[in-house]
């Protein structure tokens, strides 16, 4: 394929994924956008086999590894639960990383191969890409290896923290930028393998102190990582769709990291430099706590609240999520409408494990996005609706966001499900959530506490309903 064709077909393939991030952006055209990236990396790849370097041997290589990666991503793609998600993306963005390193490594020795040089003596600014794409790739690595720990509870959500931590990450960045400087110059192997030892354990360092309730954000500034690790390689091979679908991906990334942050009432610097909360056992479920009680219900009884009421609010979380619970509360939720009973759903941004985890759920279940409302839409209609139906959120509908300064979710914005005339909270027991808080509307007196699996109870609720 000709140099011109084959830079009109990087072109070609850089629009379509810039119109799949577009289409991303909503849940109306996320189909549409799928269909772009899909069309785009068909584009990309067929492309890069057709250049005039890619000859007999290495084109065999080629589809020996698209092959076995093409068969693994295709079992795990089967095989994956959507509460596994996360930790899957996770464990992608460290392949991102590995695969920036490796790639930085061969063109270190081998950089005639990339046109940048010879051993010893490659172009400086070649020396700078590979250097930067090497340090965010091994950070990018180390630290998605242990977000997927802490997601699929390999490691404790705790936060792992201890004395001079931020120094000793300070320390280690300014020497890392030394040696990148020093490589320039002297170009030594000991030196670029130094670089890429200290990235790693800079990957460790960076994600350890950060807690389980910051584990969204992390996931997001992983995923901005995977993509400046990726543009920086793209120089390196001077591939102008890579460093397209980088720079997207990593900018894509930073923006929606600093979102979630704002959503959690969080500076972007506090959540890198070390998290808050973990996974605290809360009391057992019915348990009295000194001078907290609560209200504890059953399905016949939630049914009847909410026939009775003329407006509800859905509430989901990871709970349900975890239950697979969005097909039955769908069915539910088409019952109360046939009563007349006006419902909607309000998803707080950093509900689940990942950023719009809530709407895919619930849009799996074939729900109308025009009943989906995030949390600036719907907050203030909680006052005015009779019933607040939580189902497995925790964290996101706490009052201590609002009103303990000792709690670390203070100031955080949260669903205002308090106001509600009734609040109906399902949940396994009273746990706490996943940043460790015990949530004190457990024990608020419009609170009715339904603990059990929220599928079992939505199913028990479908059933009082058809025969009320």
């Amino acid at each position: 394929m000709s140099g011109g064709f084959s830079a009109f077909a990087y072109l070609v393939a850089s629009v379509c994924f810039i119109m799949a991030l577009r289409g991303l952006s909503s849940p109306t055209t996320a189909r549409r956008g799928n269909l772009f990236g899909i069309a785009a990396m068909t584009i990309a790849v067929f492309t890069t086999l057709t250049l005039p370097a890619i000859t007999g041997l290495s084109l065999l290589w080629i589809i020996i590894a698209v092959g076995i990666g093409g068969t693994i991503g295709t079992l795990v793609a089967l095989r994956i639960v959507m509460t596994a998600l996360p930790q899957l993306i996770a464990a992608f963005h460290s392949l991102v990383g590995l695969a920036a390193v490796l790639v930085a490594a061969a063109a270190f020795y081998a950089p005639e191969a990339f046109g940048i040089g010879t051993v010893g003596h490659i172009h400086a600014g070649s020396v700078i890409e590979m250097s930067l794409g090497v340090a965010i790739g091994a950070i990018t690595f180390t630290g998605s290896i242990i977000a997927f720990a802490k997601l699929q509870g390999l490691v404790s959500g705790k936060p792992l923290i201890f004395s001079g931590q931020h120094m000793l990450n300070l320390a280690l960045g300014i020497l890392l930028l030394v040696l990148i400087i020093v490589l320039m110059v002297a170009q030594s192997p000991v030196i670029f393998w130094a670089i890429i030892v200290l990235s790693l354990a800079l990957g460790f360092l960076i994600i350890l102190p950060i807690g389980g309730a910051d584990m969204p954000v992390v996931v997001s500034m992983l995923n901005s990582y995977s993509g400046w690790a990726a543009a920086g390689i793209g120089f390196t091979l001077a591939n102008p769709v890579l460093i397209v679908v980088g720079a997207l991906v990593g900018s894509s990334g930073a923006i929606l990291s600093y979102i979630m942050c704002k959503a959690m009432n969080r500076s972007f610097f506090s959540v890198i430099l070390g998290g808050f909360g973990g996974e605290v056992a809360g009391p057992a479920g019915g348990a009295d706590m000194g001078d907290k009680t609560i209200k504890q219900g059953a399905a016949a009884d939630a049914a009847f609240i909410m026939d009775q009421a003329s407006s509800v609010i859905i509430v989901p979380g990871y709970g349900m999520a975890v239950a697979q619970a969005q097909h039955v509360l769908r069915e539910m939720v088409d019952l109360l409408k046939e009563k007349g009973v006006e419902v909607r759903y309000a998803i707080h941004p950093v509900a689940g494990r990942m950023p719009g985890h809530m709407n895919v759920l619930l849009a799996e279940a074939a729900v109308p996005y025009d009943e989906v409302l995030e949390l600036d839409e719907i907050n203030r209609d909680f006052s005015a609706t009779d019933v607040a139906f939580v189902i497995g959120a925790n964290d996101i509908t706490n009052p201590a966001a609002k009103t303990d300064k000792s709690s670390p979710i203070y100031g955080m914005p949260i669903l205002n499900v308090e106001d509600a005339g009734t609040v109906l909270f399902i949940k396994r027991s009273l746990a706490s959530g996943y940043a460790g808080v015990d949530n004190e509307l457990f024990y608020r007196d419009n609170t009715m506490m339904l603990l059990d699996d929220a599928k079992k109870m939505c199913e028990n609720i479908v059933k009082a309903l058809e025969q009320s």
